[in-house]
């Protein structure tokens, strides 16, 4: 079947385009519902929302080491809207693996952050050392989002960030 421009579509009548985005929309959709706690007894909130530490205030570890200073400072940039704080976070070639994409450099890292990052709430759940730094689990929630869990890696060099690999949980 073809549509009023020439272009092939399914029984329903929907580009090829349109089932693309119906299908990663209804992924990010079941990602979101897994990634945001669906596990009760991970949260201890049926609703999966990240569970606190009593001891460690919004953005503090729930369980694990105590978060290092420059993941506090991240962390702290984030929740404060406060973009050079942020970029002052990472070391001068520091690195930010957002996914896939690999953003290098205080400059690429501070225009990835200003659009993508600044206005949204990062909660830390979980803090596990591992070599060279951190691996958080996180409730991150970008402006306008309810948010999801994920897995922010920090790897330190001296009291900055050399790479940050953030990846969904």
């Amino acid at each position: 079947m073809h549509n009023h421009s020439g272009k092939p579509t399914d029984r329903m009548g929907r580009s090829r385009r349109t089932r693309w985005v119906a299908l990663l929309a209804a992924v990010a959709a079941l990602g979101t519902v897994t990634a945001c706690g669906a596990d009760p007894a991970r949260s201890g909130d049926p609703t999966g929302a990240p569970a606190a530490s009593p001891s460690a205030g919004a953005t503090g570890p729930a369980a694990g080491a105590e978060l290092a200073p420059a993941g506090r400072a991240y962390v702290d940039a984030v929740n404060d809207g406060d973009l050079a704080a942020l970029v002052a976070a990472f070391a001068e070639d520091g690195t930010v693996v957002d996914v896939s994409r690999r953003i290098t450099g205080r400059d690429a890292i501070r225009s990835w952050a200003e659009h993508e990052v600044i206005g949204g709430r990062l909660e830390v759940v979980e803090v596990a050392p591992m070599a060279g730094g951190q691996d958080l689990l996180v409730h991150w929630a970008p402006e306008g989002s309810s948010g999801w869990r994920a897995h922010y890696r920090f790897s330190y060099t001296g009291d900055r960030i050399a790479v940050a690999d953030l990846q969904y949980a």
